[in-house]
């Protein structure tokens, strides 16, 4: 029913907003979890029309690999430019990208993903605007963001070069969440 939809939609607006990174202008990173993956999967059901039972099992398991395991965190990279232009150039400057894209917990080692596991997004000419990214933590990154270490992310591309940005305090404990202590 869409009124219990536009309340839905309204929560994970809400939650979302401490699940984004800006990196610079054009990257964006969208820290997925259950709530964020369940709205995704209900809405390519509603959009795609899909109601068999085989159809909605091929989508839960297209995305339900996106959902934290509790020692990584995973997240959707979208680069954002809004001049088709533009964003054809950058898209062929930046093959490799979603692998020069790193996190690194206060006092522990940057880590890098792991990226597009489901099938490979970039090809000798282009890389494609959106990546799907984990990143596995050890135990000790998992206990630094527990105890409220800061957390950074930066990008290493030489087409991209970014000094890293220290994630805010909020967006810190909404990830810190997603992690379980083994």
């Amino acid at each position: 029913d869409s009124e219990k939809r536009s309340k839905f939609r309204q929560k994970i607006i809400e939650h979302k907003r401490n699940r984004y990174v800006s990196l610079g202008e054009h990257l964006r990173l969208c820290f997925e979890d259950t709530l964020t993956i369940k709205y995704q999967i209900q809405e390519m059901l509603r959009i795609e029309r899909i109601f068999d039972p085989a159809g909605i099992e091929e989508e839960l398991n297209a995305y339900n690999p996106l959902i934290p395991t509790g020692q990584n965190l995973k997240a959707t990279l979208m680069i954002e430019y809004e001049d088709a232009n533009e964003r054809k150039n950058r898209l062929n400057s930046l093959i490799g990208i979603e692998r020069e894209i790193w996190i690194q917990v206060e006092s522990c080692e940057a880590v890098y993903p792991i990226a597009d596991e489901d099938l490979d997004r970039t090809s000798e000419t282009k890389t494609s605007a959106v990546h799907f990214l984990r990143f596995e933590l050890t135990p000790d990154m998992i206990s630094g963001v527990k105890d409220s270490h800061s957390i950074s992310v930066g990008v290493s591309h030489p087409n991209f070069p970014m000094t890293k940005t220290q994630l805010k305090r909020e967006v810190r404990d909404a990830l810190a969440n997603d992690l379980v202590l083994a």
